[in-house]
């Protein structure tokens, strides 16, 4: 089969390019692993999604190793078969913008020019990025129209430039706790912000508004009110979507990429060729592909000249904190709506996306605000303790279960930080571990920069002041460098400079002529914001330089 376009994963960097390119008339094939669910097929079963990977491989049939850094520098390796350590984050058409909670935050003008504006940071690889703020925030605007992004813009001292006055979509509804929340951070000084979601507030473009399930990470939306690829872009689009097709290895010669090799789950080997490729597998897996498809041009990998696929692999950094409302303490007006059902909490501060720390400008980040998740399981496991640290059982479980559930609240934050990219961090392949298909497969090695947990903490002691105002008992917070598997990006950075980058300003490879990367392996970093409304923006914008190549 011959295409125009062969694109190798369907997520959030996949979608803008087949939905863009297909609806100009070019034909578009895109290669997807998984299978292809709709609205009717997602559910809330927290059994299939949470404890047996509904939405993920199989860890005996497709794993990674993982080589991590130890606090006395020694590595410790781990086979993800056996230490049941995942870092597959939705195996399915429209990938793990399936699964997410649509947590939407733009990049900052500074996050474009990271070494200019803070400087080096020892043991770290910080560069400017390629492009500017303004390159992207056109492509910001169209996802908010396109996708579809509900919210409210407020002004505040980090607040981003913008070509619109405000989001498209009004913000969804929240709880009366809001109320609060917002008192006690103006007593604080500080400034807050409604969180803009990838989540429809009513019936638009061919989709349904929210349910207010409140069930998002982790699951597929029923209403379709999420901007999933699948569900705003692959379903709306002509490209034609292939699924159960396993890319494992891309065919090239000295200037091109030439052939796409897949099999199907029972093995059945297929190929494609194309004038354009473009892989969006993911980060970790789009470096592994390229680093499995090195032939006589490209003997330590495809586009690998430079040595830099696989490196400067980055997560998202931070950790998460909670608190607890005292029900009794509460008028029955407070307890009736801090008990609403469904609708959201939906607040945000970035006051300290830059702070001042030893007289030097220092980069922070994003506190998202937000109720414990719906998930029933881990709320009841918190309760299977008396006061004592001895184990509930039988009524005294019973009563303090049901206490807990029907007249408490857990508030909880997020914390997002920049997770500084190094030498230390980064994808390579295994030389003896194969996966089901009989790849070699992905070596994961892990290492977190100091600085990043000296930022979260700075941000984790900010979320407890509120917390603290707002009356929260229980309270407690995470701050580490166990990396977020959802919150993946680098492998294949781009820069003006191929000896140090793999791709071009505009994501294609440096030493192929028609091999594009859009998915998060093209940041070099990843800001203080979760990744997915910067992988369509920059997604979109390289569907227009792919479509004026085409047309030449």
């Amino acid at each position: 089969m011959m295409v125009d376009v062969c694109i190798i994963g369907s997520g959030a960097g996949a979608g803008p390019i087949a939905y863009e390119l297909s609806n100009a008339g070019f034909d578009v094939v895109v290669l997807e692993k998984g299978k292809n669910y709709t609205e009717q097929d997602f559910n809330k079963d927290e059994l299939g999604v949470c404890r047996r990977d509904m939405f993920t491989p199989k860890l005996e049939d497709e794993f990674h190793i993982i080589n991590e850094v130890q606090d006395d520098g020694s590595v410790k390796r781990y086979d993800g078969r056996e230490y049941g350590w995942s870092f597959w984050n939705g195996s399915m058409v429209g990938g793990s913008s399936n699964l997410m909670s649509g947590y939407f935050h733009r990049l900052k003008p500074n996050d474009f020019k990271l070494k200019t504006v803070y400087g080096e940071i020892e043991g770290s690889n910080v560069v400017d990025w390629p492009i500017s703020y303004e390159d992207m925030e056109p492509y910001y605007a169209k996802v908010e129209q396109v996708v579809g992004v509900s919210g409210k813009v407020v002004n505040h001292s980090f607040q981003e430039p913008r070509s619109t006055a405000n989001f498209p979509y009004p913000e969804l509804q929240t709880n009366g706790v809001t109320r609060w929340f917002d008192k006690a951070c103006e007593a604080l000084g500080y400034d807050v912000m409604p969180t803009p979601r990838a989540i429809l507030s009513y019936d638009a473009l061919s989709r349904k508004g929210c349910f207010y399930s409140n069930f998002c990470g982790s699951y597929g939306c029923a209403s379709g009110a999420k901007g999933s690829s699948r569900a705003a872009l692959l379903q709306k689009c002509k490209a034609k979507v292939i699924t159960d097709a396993f890319v494992y290895r891309l065919e090239s010669d000295a200037k091109r990429v030439t052939k796409a090799y897949y099999k199907t789950r029972l093995g059945v080997p297929h190929v494609i060729e194309a004038k354009i490729f473009v892989v969006a597998a993911q980060a970790i897996e789009s470096s592994r592909l390229l680093l499995n498809s090195k032939n006589k041009f490209f003997p330590n990998g495809l586009a690998n000249s430079s040595g830099e696929v696989g490196k400067n692999l980055i997560f998202s950094a931070g950790g998460s904190g909670s608190g607890r409302f005292v029900f009794e303490k509460l008028t029955q007006e407070q307890q009736r709506e801090l008990m609403q059902v469904g609708v959201f909490f939906n607040r945000s501060l970035q006051d300290w996306y830059e702070y001042d720390k030893d007289g030097k400008k220092t980069k922070g980040g994003t506190i998202d605000f937000l109720f414990e998740h719906q998930n029933i399981i881990p709320r009841v496991m918190r309760e299977v303790y008396d006061d004592n640290g001895e184990l509930l059982w039988g009524d005294d479980l019973a009563k303090k279960v049901q206490k807990r559930l029907t007249t408490s609240r857990v508030l909880t934050f997020e914390v997002f930080n920049d997770w500084l990219p190094t030498d230390k961090c980064f994808v390579s392949i295994d030389k003896e571990a194969k996966d089901k298909y009989g790849m070699p497969v992905g070596v994961i090695n892990l290492y977190g920069h100091p600085q990043d947990l000296k930022v979260g903490e700075h941000l984790a002691k900010k979320a407890v002041k509120i917390l603290e105002e707002l009356g929260c008992e229980e309270i407690d917070y995470s701050i580490s460098s166990s990396p977020p598997p959802n919150l993946v990006a680098g492998g294949c950075r781009f820069g003006n400079d191929a000896r140090t980058s793999v791709l071009d300003k505009n994501c294609k490879a440096h030493d192929l002529q028609n091999l594009y990367v859009t998915d998060a392996s093209f940041m070099p970093t990843g800001g203080s914001v979760p990744y997915t409304w910067t992988i369509y923006a920059n997604s979109f914008r390289v569907a227009n330089v792919i479509k004026k190549a085409l047309e030449v």
